[in-house]
């Protein structure tokens, strides 16, 4: 465990996975355990929203090229029950960061696996520059990657179905095959893509799956009522309290609604919840 600090009911207790791709520096309030190369701190579920994970991702060299299916594939291939949809809000980066989303043009599957074994897959990627703010939601079947210098914030399914497509050598185990078959070959739709504003509230997801706000000051009567359900609340900026637990960036809380969190005067957040059925 990196950090397993629960001061109240509401803090989710965190722990570390180590990537060849991680980082043994990380930014604050990060500290890595000498010797790791951390890639990725992860926030325990609360039981009241088992199917959605919080993580954080932090990048030195780029992660294999890859994609996830969605629930109906993953069923039909005997590989879980919800498939995996994500997003990515990148809080800080290095000169030169990249995410690799979507093709420059659009591949057949033929051409997806010639270029998976040849290599040339990495080049037909659309690598998009990216800064803090940015934030890119990925659909299953989005073929995808991400460069190193970033750091992330990914909210997701709670599965862990990767089909790994291309790995620049390394010693790890692809998926071709299965990856194949849920693969896109499309380029990335760009209105996926946002930015956090400069301040204010920003919608950010509303996808089958889950939703994603950005929260800066008090919340209006209408978000208020539209997160009236439980929630997982990621501080980016500033504090927040949670049923009267501070909760600092670097950290995450479930809250049972919007309504019980209050913010500070610098308090920046992201909220996200289930989608409703």
């Amino acid at each position: 465990m990196l950090h397993s600090r629960i001061d109240g009911p509401m803090i989710l207790p965190t722990s570390i996975v180590e990537k060849v791709w991680g980082r043994e520096q990380l930014p604050a309030p990060f500290v890595a355990p000498a010797g790791l190369r951390v890639g990725e701190i992860w926030f325990e579920p609360p039981p009241q929203l088992p199917d959605l994970l919080v993580k954080y991702l932090f990048t030195s060299e780029k992660l294999s090229i890859q994609c996830h299916p969605d629930a109906a594939q993953a069923q039909a291939m005997g590989a879980g029950k919800t498939g995996k949809e994500e997003c990515w809000v990148v809080v800080a980066t290095e000169p030169g960061a990249t995410l690799g989303i979507g093709f420059d043009r659009q591949l057949s599957a033929e051409e997806m696996r010639e270029a998976a074994l040849d290599g040339s897959i990495e080049n037909l990627l659309t690598w998009h520059a990216v800064q803090a703010g940015d934030v890119f939601y990925i659909p299953a079947g989005t073929v995808h990657a991400i460069g190193p210098g970033c750091s992330i914030i990914e909210v997701q399914q709670n599965e862990d179905i990767t089909y790994r497509l291309y790995d620049y050598g390394r010693d790890r185990a692809l998926h071709l095959d299965e990856g194949l078959r849920v693969a896109s070959g499309k380029p990335y739709d760009m209105a996926l893509h946002q930015r956090l504003p400069a301040s204010g509230h920003a919608a950010l997801i509303d996808g089958p799956k889950f939703r994603l706000d950005y929260v800066d000051g008090v919340p209006d009567e209408a978000l208020l009522y539209s997160y009236s359900a439980p929630v997982l609340v990621v501080p980016i900026a500033g504090q927040v309290l949670v049923n009267g637990d501070v909760v600092s960036p670097g950290e995450c809380a479930y809250s049972p609604d919007l309504a019980s969190v209050s913010f500070a005067p610098d308090g920046k957040a992201l909220v996200t919840a289930p989608s409703a059925a």
